[in-house]
């Protein structure tokens, strides 16, 4: 047999020369670049700001139901903000157009503007998302082309509902809030969308000499100012400045979310309301501090409770001498005290790594602050703002700056249906009955034995003055006598408002007219240094003339409104208190009421009776009140028609007789 060489040999060479190139691979330790994608065009393209949303996949949740628009799905995505142009974009946002009911579970690399932390529920209008811990985009000039540093990609996982199977959910929109920017209608595709901001010429700063962001306008406004800094700790001092002229906080209470477990050691001027140590002994704050002492610390919490503390604490060596400290949690109005629209307090924040050094410092998160019927704040997200000056105590001259300084900006939101805290009554001179609260106007928490949906019933004057489990009598004999139709079996609800108001409108004559505002405070409590303001339609304001029992004025800068406070020694409303036999009569509340003149000279074609003489926004103490939806009808004209209708009828019967008598 013979051994076929050449085939063998050409084999051992087909070996030899795989075991080759299998080696080659073997020793190339990097030798070739890495070919990077390349961005897409419109990206290439862009001169400005590039964002993007990305939908990335989503799974059915627990429970499995057959109705669609029940059935949950957990989604995640990507929104991805480049800064592709020649400035710096600071404390950027985003707003997303969520539009499947979408619950946010986590925002890496962002907050949820106004949330009060995880879950975030979308409204009709989505969510804004702001930068955090990465705030500003830096140019790609002034970074080599760091993307790290000129760009932000958020991880977004969240819950949407109402979606079918086989679609793509994708948010109605995309759009950069940021000023100065402009923004077209995002492209959209099956999984993504994407549009190019570009600046506008058009648009100016205020003040170009700043450092950082400009600082912002709104109805509350809280400065957190480092004012040292160490390498493990700094010193905080937070400022709350009431702007809003109709704006108040009583006994506030102050939350926000440390993000990256830092805790309050010692504080001034202010406390918080839980003192749990176990809290930093069993986290990552007792890993750290091995040898720490956490039983004098004054808060462990992520989201402590913070409030003002007592006047007689104010010259308290440890906890007080402050200035603007310790007033009980009153911020008011600068129209009526201008010392007291401001609160400073000040605490000690330990950090842990990676932020051991002196400039790696983060303000607290997701601000939030409530009151006593007060109104309700929605507060952005905290931006960079040039450091905040202080005098020098020496008195020389000198100016110190702090080392940091960041503000939070809140306005006041209009409550929601059925969420109010005081609500208004109509009445008039020209009716008996009065139109009273709305059904659950501040809440109901049963309806079992009641109806939280029905119209609220007609009342006679007197009812206003006894609590709502005492007016059911009141009302069904009311409804007897003026023959107002059956009464439905199940009643409704009460308007459970600690705070109610009535406006009467008391009398319309030629040249003005006049309206009586009574206050009701049907809690224990008094309200002190209390306020109310109207707003009234269209130029009524411009007639105002006098309030006689409260100390009333016109705001120059809301020319139709009208604020009212108390006079001097009666700036308490008090609250209800028992009546004269408290085994049988009701209670009463506290009250008190004024006669408010108005000259028809300056506001010709009013319609008084035609609703012009009630007022479209009440409030009190800051808090919006709700308002009925209806106000008092007048029925001359019904009257008039009655009554000329049996004259008719008594001249035709008159003239069919004599006809029939000639006939």
């Amino acid at each position: 047999m013979k051994i076929p060489w050449m085939n063998l040999i050409n084999c051992i060479v087909l070996v030899v020369f795989c075991y080759s190139i299998e080696v080659c691979n073997g020793q190339d330790y990097g030798g070739e670049e890495v070919v990077k994608a390349a961005p897409p065009p419109a990206q290439e393209n862009c001169d400005g700001v590039f964002v993007t949303y990305a939908f990335d996949n989503r799974e059915r949740e627990y429970p499995f139901v057959k109705n669609v628009t029940a059935q949950a799905w957990a989604f995640t995505s990507m929104l991805t903000v480049i800064n592709t142009g020649l400035f710096e974009l600071k404390s950027w946002k985003v707003q997303v157009g969520f539009q499947h009911n979408e619950v946010l579970i986590s925002t890496d690399g962002a907050v949820a503007m106004g949330g009060d932390g995880f879950p975030v529920k979308t409204g009709k209008n989505g969510t804004v998302l702001a930068g955090f811990p990465q705030a500003d985009l830096k140019t790609a000039i002034d970074t080599a082309g760091d993307f790290t540093q000129m760009a932000a990609q958020v991880k977004i996982k969240g819950t949407q509902f109402g979606v079918p199977t086989k679609s793509t959910p994708m948010p109605k929109s995309i759009n950069l809030l940021n000023d100065g920017y402009k923004c077209p209608a995002p492209k959209k595709f099956k999984t993504f969308m994407q549009m190019c901001c570009k600046k506008d010429p058009k648009f100016k700063p205020k003040n170009t000499s700043i450092k950082f962001m400009e600082r912002q306008n709104g109805d509350l406004s809280f400065t957190y100012d480092v004012l040292s800094a160490f390498e493990n700790k700094y010193q905080a001092q937070v400022t709350i400045d009431n702007i809003s002229p109709l704006g108040r906080l009583d006994r506030w209470n102050l939350t926000w979310e440390w993000m990256r477990n830092e805790f309050i050691y010692s504080m001034k001027g202010a406390y918080t309301h839980k003192k749990d140590p176990s809290e930093c002994i069993y986290g990552p704050q007792g890993q750290y501090y091995k040898d720490f002492d956490f039983s004098v610390v004054m808060s462990c919490q992520k989201k402590p409770v913070i409030s003002d503390l007592p006047p007689e604490m104010e010259n308290n060596d440890k906890l007080g001498k402050l200035p603007f400290c310790c007033k009980n949690g009153a911020l008011l109005p600068t129209t009526m005290n201008g010392t007291k629209a401001r609160s400073i307090f000040q605490m000690e924040v330990f950090k842990l790594p990676p932020d051991m050094n002196r400039t790696a410092l983060y303000p607290p998160q997701n601000w939030k602050i409530e009151g006593r019927v007060n109104p309700s704040y929605k507060c952005g997200p905290p931006i960079r703002v040039d450091p905040t000056g202080f005098p020098d105590p020496s008195k020389i001259g000198i100016t110190l700056n702090a080392v940091a300084s960041w503000q939070i900006t809140c306005n006041i939101s209009r409550p929601q249906p059925k969420q109010a805290k005081c609500c208004v009554s109509f009445s008039a001179f020209y009716t008996d009955s009065v139109v009273p609260c709305n059904t659950c106007a501040c809440g109901c928490e049963q309806t079992s034995k009641c109806d939280g949906n029905a119209k609220p019933l007609p009342l006679p004057a007197q009812a206003l003055l006894v609590p709502f489990q005492d007016r059911e009598k009141l009302a069904k004999e009311w409804n007897r006598i003026k023959h107002l139709g059956a009464m439905p079996n199940k009643l409704p609800c009460p308007d459970n408002c600690g705070v109610s108001i009535n406006w009467h409108l008391e009398s319309n004559y030629k040249t003005g007219w006049t309206a009586r505002m009574t206050l009701f405070n049907w809690g224990n409590d008094p309200f002190v240094d209390w306020f109310t303001a109207v707003q009234m339609k269209k130029n009524i304001g411009d007639g105002y003339e006098n309030v006689y029992s409260f100390n009333g004025t016109k705001l120059p800068q809301r020319t139709n409104t009208i604020f009212m406070q108390g006079l001097k020694g009666l700036t308490y409303l008090v609250g209800q208190v028992n009546g004269t036999n408290p085994n049988k009569d009701p209670k009463v509340p506290g009250k008190q009421q004024s006669v408010i003149s108005f000259l028809k000279k300056n506001t010709p074609n009013v319609n008084i009776e035609g609703g012009d003489g009630f007022p479209s926004k009440v409030i009190f103490n800051g808090e919006e009140c709700a308002l009925p939806p209806n106000f008092p009808k007048s029925h001359a004209a019904f009257k008039s028609q009655v009554g000329l209708l049996p004259a008719v009828l008594l001249a035709l019967l008159t003239f069919l007789l004599l006809t029939d008598q000639f006939h």
